[in-house]
């Protein structure tokens, strides 16, 4: 298994109190707190109501553009706050990449909430994710490994299973090739997330308070997504997950044959690359134990 990326870059207090001096002096001398990294990202607290976001490696860079980009757009999409950022910041001579500042949204991930708490809020996110899926535009960025056809990650998805070694992973693999003869996606590409899981969502009093980290944000098949009702709910919360989103979206059959096998998708990269990470890996477990062994929510039979 492989640790999460090391830092291309050397992200301390001191950088992002300079970068906030040199470009934003009116927040510069807000108190200012590390929050944590991220495969992609650093975050920092600014003050009572900004978090400062910054890359940590050349292959986020390009997402923070995106963002910087296109979240205007989105946050006129969908009812739920999203990371809209509030000032961009520029690259320098000691910062290679562009940054953000943000919004803080009160609240904590969705992760460390009661799983079968989660039903409470299953339909707010389906509405979230159906009123995100709309056509998007012809020059929104295209991701090779979210919202793309599942056949073009089969290789690397048999071979992270291999690798990770899960006492499951023939089980696993049978629903991985069910998902594959799934009928592909053929209507118009759609704004995706690329990232909904338990970790990128906000939660407040118990209920959803915003989705967060579009740094994988592209057009495609809206399957990609769907896989969070598998990765961060329970069968019950999925049904109503699955009837709000088809009430609003349509039914369909093959988007939701083809979300689960995201799902085995997204277990087998938290597997093999997060092994560091006892989120990702709970993450993971719980995924693989909602696909094999829970009631199909969309039919009412065992999976």
């Amino acid at each position: 298994m492989t640790p999460s990326p090391a830092a291309e870059v050397d992200i301390t207090l001191e950088v992002v109190r300079r970068l906030l001096a040199d470009q934003h002096p009116d927040l510069a001398d807000r108190p200012l707190s590390p929050l944590g990294e991220g495969w992609d990202n650093a975050m920092f607290r600014l003050g009572q109501h900004f978090l400062v976001r910054l890359p940590r490696r050349a292959v986020a860079a390009d997402l923070v553009a995106h963002e910087h980009r296109w979240l205007p757009e989105i946050a006129t999409l969908v009812d739920l706050p999203v990371p809209v950022p509030v000032r961009h910041g520029q690259p320098t001579a000691y910062f290679p990449w562009s940054w953000s500042i943000t919004r803080w949204i009160e609240g904590r991930p969705a992760v460390d909430s009661p799983v079968g708490g989660r039903g409470r809020w299953a339909g707010r996110l389906a509405q979230f994710l159906a009123g995100l899926h709309q056509p998007a535009p012809s020059d929104a960025p295209i991701s090779p490994f979210r919202g793309v056809p599942l056949a073009v990650r089969d290789e690397v998805t048999r071979e992270r299973l291999a690798r990770a070694g899960h006492p499951r992973t023939g089980e696993l693999l049978q629903v991985w090739e069910q998902a594959l003869r799934a009928p592909v996606y053929a209507e118009v590409p759609v704004w995706v997330h690329g990232d909904p899981h338990p970790l990128n969502m906000v939660v407040r009093r118990g209920n959803l308070a915003a989705v967060i980290d579009f740094g994988d944000l592209t057009a495609g098949d809206p399957a990609s997504d769907l896989a969070t009702a598998w990765q961060t709910f329970t069968w019950e919360g999925r049904a109503q997950f699955v009837v709000r989103y088809s009430q609003l979206a349509g039914p369909d059959e093959a988007l939701w044959q083809r979300a689960r096998g995201w799902a085995v998708l997204y277990s087998a990269n938290s597997l093999a690359l997060s092994d560091d990470s006892p989120e990702f890996t709970a993450i993971a477990e719980h995924t693989i134990a909602q696909v094999l062994d829970a009631p199909d929510a969309r039919v009412g039979r065992r999976a």
